[in-house]
């Protein structure tokens, strides 16, 4: 899926890399920038499988990168209570698919129209386009907040409301630069800390409480 959303990209850098082909010396070099972009946007849409522990108590990170912040918030789009918050910052370089951090049914998708700001600023997620998936588990609801940022113009949703996924299982994707928080019940307990590095659908981040 994420290959057919640099389809467009592709195509593009494509027609781009044969127009500059026919320039006359000495212009001709140019032609080797929408050949690196080609390069670039395959790279950036690369899709890597993945696979979790096998632990029903683990929370997987729901994407790739640096995490930013681990505290506890007001979850502003459904619950509007005090949630437990990981934000992971993706930069452009990062894998940019977005994995169900653990398995449930998606409740309720909604899209937040807004700005695009620097996501690494802390209440850029009440500011900045965002889209909210509130998500029913086994184990309680979590909320998970796709968030566009200052490169990023676009959130692309694959999975629908009343979809059910399993653990890993990707539902969307952030196009160039982004941010992607989960919000999680008060008694969970979360297991990263702010400057450390997950992956997607295989670093643990938090753990639901004894049953």
């Amino acid at each position: 899926m994420a290959l057919r959303e640099a389809r467009p990209f592709l195509i593009i850098l494509t027609i781009a890399a044969l127009l500059c082909a026919f320039l006359p010396h000495p212009f001709s070099w140019i032609t080797v920038l929408p050949v690196l972009l080609f390069f670039y946007v395959l790279y950036f849409f690369r899709d890597p499988e993945r696979s979790a522990p096998a632990d029903p108590d683990l929370i997987i990170s729901a994407a790739d990168g640096k995490v930013i912040f681990v505290d506890e918030v007001e979850e502003p789009s459904y619950s509007k209570q005090k949630m437990k918050r990981v934000a992971v910052f993706l930069s452009v370089f990062d894998v940019h698919v977005n994995r169900m951090p653990y398995a449930g049914t998606i409740r309720k998708v909604t899209h937040q129209p807004g700005k695009f700001l620097d996501a690494r600023v802390p209440d850029i997620d009440i500011q900045n386009e965002a889209m909210n998936w509130l998500v029913t588990t086994e184990r309680g609801d979590m909320v998970i907040r796709q968030i566009a940022g200052l490169i990023a113009r676009r959130i692309v949703a694959w999975a629908k409301e009343g979809q059910t996924l399993t653990t890993t299982e990707r539902f969307g994707m952030i196009r160039f630069g982004s941010r992607t928080d989960i919000f999680l019940p008060l008694d969970c307990e979360l297991l990263v800390k702010p400057g450390e590095r997950v992956v997607g659908g295989k670093t643990v981040v938090a753990r639901w409480p004894q049953r």
